[in-house]
C-alpha cells in the first residue's frame, strides 16, 4: 500500500514539474518576443545599437525564471535580432552577461534593486569590456582604433534605463502577487 502511495505521489510531482517547466517556457517565449519586437525602440550611441527593452526583459527573466532561463533568453533574443538585422554582434556579450549576473544576484538575495544593479553592472561594465575583443575580431580595423572601454558608456546608458524600468515592473508584479 505504501508503495502505491509513493508511486502516486511521484506521478503528481512529475505533473507539477512538467506544468512548471511548460509555464516557464511560455513566459520565456513571450519575453523573447517582447525583447525582439522592442528592438525597434533603440538609439545609436558610439557604434552600438542600444535597446533598453532587452534589459527590461533581463530583469524580469531573472526575477521570474532564474539565471539559466535569463541567459538562454538573452542568447535567443540576441540571435533573432542579429538575423533580422535589428542588432549587432555586440548584443551577445552585454545581454547574456547582464542576464546571468542579474539571475545569480536575484537567486542569492531575492532583492529586485540589487538585481537591477547586477544587470547594469553585468551588461554595462563587464559586457562593455567583453564587447571590445568581439568588435576587434568581427568588426574589423575601425573597432581596433577604439579604446578598450569605449563600449561601457553606451551599454550603461541602455542598461541603466532598462534596469530601472524592469525593476519598477518587477516590484509592481511582486506587490500584486503576480510573481
Amino acid at each position: 500500500m505504501n508503495k502505491l502511495i509513493e508511486i502516486e505521489n511521484e506521478k503528481n510531482n512529475n505533473k507539477v514539474n512538467n506544468y512548471t517547466n511548460h509555464k516557464k517556457m511560455i513566459i520565456g517565449g513571450l519575453l523573447i518576443g517582447i525583447s525582439v519586437i522592442g528592438s525597434f525602440i533603440s538609439f545609436p550611441i558610439m557604434g552600438s545599437k542600444c535597446a533598453p527593452v532587452q534589459h527590461i526583459v533581463n530583469v524580469l527573466a531573472a526575477v521570474i525564471l532564474g539565471p539559466a532561463y535569463a541567459v538562454a533568453m538573452a542568447f535567443i533574443s540576441s540571435f533573432l535580432r542579429n538575423i533580422m538585422g535589428l542588432g549587432s554582434i555586440l548584443a551577445f556579450p552585454g545581454s547574456m552577461i547582464g542576464a546571468l549576473l542579474a539571475g545569480i544576484v536575484y537567486k542569492k538575495t531575492k532583492n529586485i534593486l540589487t538585481t537591477c544593479v547586477g544587470e547594469a553592472f553585468g551588461t554595462g561594465i563587464i559586457g562593455g569590456l567583453c564587447a571590445y575583443p568581439i568588435a576587434l575580431l568581427f568588426m574589423g580595423k575601425v573597432a581596433s582604433q577604439l579604446a578598450f572601454y569605449v563600449y561601457i558608456v553606451p551599454f550603461l546608458v541602455s542598461t541603466v534605463v532598462g534596469s530601472i524600468i524592469g525593476g519598477v515592473i518587477a516590484i509592481s508584479l511582486k506587490k500584486t502577487d503576480i510573481i
